[in-house]
């Protein structure tokens, strides 16, 4: 056994934060999402989790994470959040479920009337008396 091997205490493991993995790891270096646009206020909803043994190679955990935090709609933004995962990664990872029919998006309604344009005068106005 060599001695400079890895122990239960090397470069790799943060007592605190557990095991240390670039987020591009995560991706396979990809930044951009495989499938569709992700908006950060964009609901995501997950169908039911799949058993092992399916079609394909089996999910990664952090799809697996996704899925199980997606079961009730969720914003791709809370999402990230609640899986301490950069919005870029996460982003990329829903392309991968959205690509694989695992996931759905919904966009929030936007709204089709415009503000007023003595709406938007007044308040320039008053961000110059300020």
């Amino acid at each position: 056994m060599r001695s400079d091997a890895p122990g239960p205490h090397h470069d790799w493991l943060d007592d605190e934060a557990g095991p240390v993995v670039r987020p591009y790891t995560m991706t396979g270096g990809r930044v951009q999402p495989s499938a569709g646009r992700f908006d950060l206020v964009a609901y995501v909803v997950a169908g039911p989790l799949e058993e092992e043994g399916g079609d394909g190679p089996p999910p990664h955990p952090e799809h697996r994470a996704i899925i199980s935090r997606a079961q009730q709609p969720v914003t791709v933004a809370d999402l990230a959040a609640d899986l301490d995962l950069p919005v870029g990664v996460i982003r990329v990872l829903l392309g991968d479920l959205l690509a694989t029919g695992q996931v759905s998006m919904y966009d929030p309604p936007t709204s089709r009337q415009f503000p007023d344009d003595d709406i938007l005068k007044a308040v320039v106005n008053g961000l110059r008396a300020l």
